[in-house]
């Protein structure tokens, strides 16, 4: 068993919900979590989709404002445009970190044969950086940050577990990890005392936050009530897989319009005549066009 941490609370599961698939984008298919009617919004978090795409369907050009994107491809590939003439693939296993900033018009079309699946996670941003110029920071499969003990296995995208910390920098305090427990495998992995967090279920069957609690399977989203750390158990006779993420509540009022979440209806007003006028940001929205929206490459 992993070596014992010490928590003066440990955080339990004050509610589940099953993310149930939708349509989204062009034909896409998501299971969406946060951001839905239940669950509009867990401060920073916006929105927690489950992707799944298959060619032609996909996610073309569309902006955003004011959050940033974190996409973790779990198989096949993504291929991602923008404005600013910035364009990559991403595979299974790999991370793009997207601060849209003031502005972005991007599209995130499948790359390769068969079915695209991924998360792609909505992470608010402080009205100081809400309009501070678009960023990206990608990462490959081989860079991320691993950790195995005891029959756990971590890869950290950001923040700390197991004794290993990531180098991503992200504005708004966050943590991403990604566990795997083999059966009979025992978790006990620190969180912030002041922070919000959750689980996300992808393959598998657990027991979080008690060991009288039930037993949780794949597309379950688990919100954790206060501490300052969570227990997971793995006593299935399979390996158990999820996401558990946390981020320092910004407290700060939201307004959100689709792809554009501000402070105000005043800002969000004004971000519709911004990408309807094109300028503050959006002047390159113009005359934009992605590959895939041009037929050039799909």
């Amino acid at each position: 068993m992993p070596e014992t941490e010490v928590f003066n609370e440990a955080r339990v599961v004050v509610r589940k919900f099953l993310a149930r698939p939708q349509h989204e984008g062009v034909g896409a298919i998501v299971r969406r979590s946060i951001g839905r009617f239940e669950l509009k919004y867990f401060d920073p978090f916006l929105v927690l989709d489950e992707f799944s795409v298959t060619a032609p369907a996909g996610f073309p050009d569309h902006p955003h404002r004011g959050f940033e994107t974190v996409t973790y491809m779990l198989q096949g590939a993504v291929t991602h445009e923008d404005f600013e003439g910035h364009k990559g693939t991403i595979g299974a296993g790999d991370v793009q970190w997207m601060t849209a900033g003031r502005g972005i018009l991007h599209s995130e079309m499948p790359a390769a044969q068969g079915t695209q699946k991924g998360l792609q996670l909505w992470i608010n941003l402080s009205s100081k950086h809400k309009m501070i110029e678009p960023k990206y920071q990608e990462m490959v499969s081989k860079d991320i940050a691993e950790a195995t003990k005891d029959g756990i296995k971590v890869k950290v995208i950001a923040g700390e577990a197991l004794g290993t910390k990531s180098p991503v920098y992200t504005r708004t305090p966050t943590m991403y990890l990604d566990f795997t427990l083999k059966p009979g495998a025992h978790l006990q992995q620190p969180i912030p005392v002041s922070w919000n967090a959750f689980v996300y279920v992808l393959e598998g069957e657990g027991i979080f936050g008690s060991p009288k609690s039930l037993s949780v399977t794949g597309h379950h989203l688990l919100l954790l009530g206060s501490g300052d750390g969570l227990e997971v158990w793995n006593k299935s006779s399979k390996n158990l897989r999820f996401i558990l993420v946390g981020g320092q509540p910004l407290g700060e009022p939201v307004k959100q319009l689709g792809p554009f979440v501000m402070n105000t209806e005043e800002e969000i007003d004004q971000t519709i005549d911004d990408f309807e006028n094109f300028v503050n940001g959006f002047e390159k929205a113009r005359h934009w066009r992605s590959g895939s929206a041009l037929g050039l490459d799909f």
